[in-house]
């Protein structure tokens, strides 16, 4: 389980997919045709039209089931004491997220301006947004409440900038997880906003 998360097989829709974000890491969104992404697959153009009509509905296909986890967590959140207890728990379920949505999160990173423009990158503002509102108090000092955006931050460092770094991928992401909530921590300490 420490390695990165192979990719999913199955059904023809997930290769699409599979093949697709691959191609899209590798070359790039914009950079990437449907005609190569057929190629890839060994399939007609005809039959990749069959199952997504751009690379739009691919990639929002993808974000859709690779983030579902995602939007289980914000609902099971709201629902929830707002007590540590329950921050500590999101960081915990968020990490497994960030794991095995890997390939998605550093698609999104490396494609930034491509993501911005097309109709998930709304919604990918709303989720992190949303999980930033589970973690911090809406009445806590600023400097407690930039620690818990930065909890949230270093969890997307655990994937992003610590994918190359040597060492277990597991690993990293508990390290990433444990600064994650020694931040949440120090933001629902005692006098923490006076250090």
């Amino acid at each position: 389980m420490g390695s990165t998360p192979q990719p999913r097989r199955g059904n023809t829709r997930q290769r699409i997919q599979d093949v697709a974000l691959e191609l899209f890491a590798e070359q790039g969104y914009e950079k990437t045709s449907l005609r190569e992404i057929a190629e890839k697959l060994q399939v007609t153009k005809a039959a990749l039209y069959y199952h997504f009509k751009t690379k739009e509905d691919i990639l929002v296909s993808i974000f859709e089931d690779l983030n579902r986890p995602v939007e289980e967590l914000l609902e099971w959140g709201r629902e929830q004491p707002r007590t540590l207890e329950t921050k500590k728990e999101i960081l915990v379920r968020y990490s497994e997220t960030l794991r095995t949505a890997e390939p998605l999160f550093v698609f999104m990173q490396e494609n930034q301006a491509a993501v911005r423009d097309l109709s998930i990158g709304h919604t990918i503002k709303q989720r992190t947004l949303g999980l930033i509102d589970l973690l911090k108090d809406p009445d806590a000092p600023l400097t407690d409440q930039v620690r818990c955006l930065s909890a949230l931050i270093t969890l997307h460092a655990g994937v992003m900038a610590l994918r190359d770094a040597e060492g277990d991928p597991e690993e990293k992401r508990k390290a990433a997880l444990e600064v994650a909530v020694e931040l949440v921590t120090r933001a629902e300490g005692p006098g923490s906003a006076a250090d």
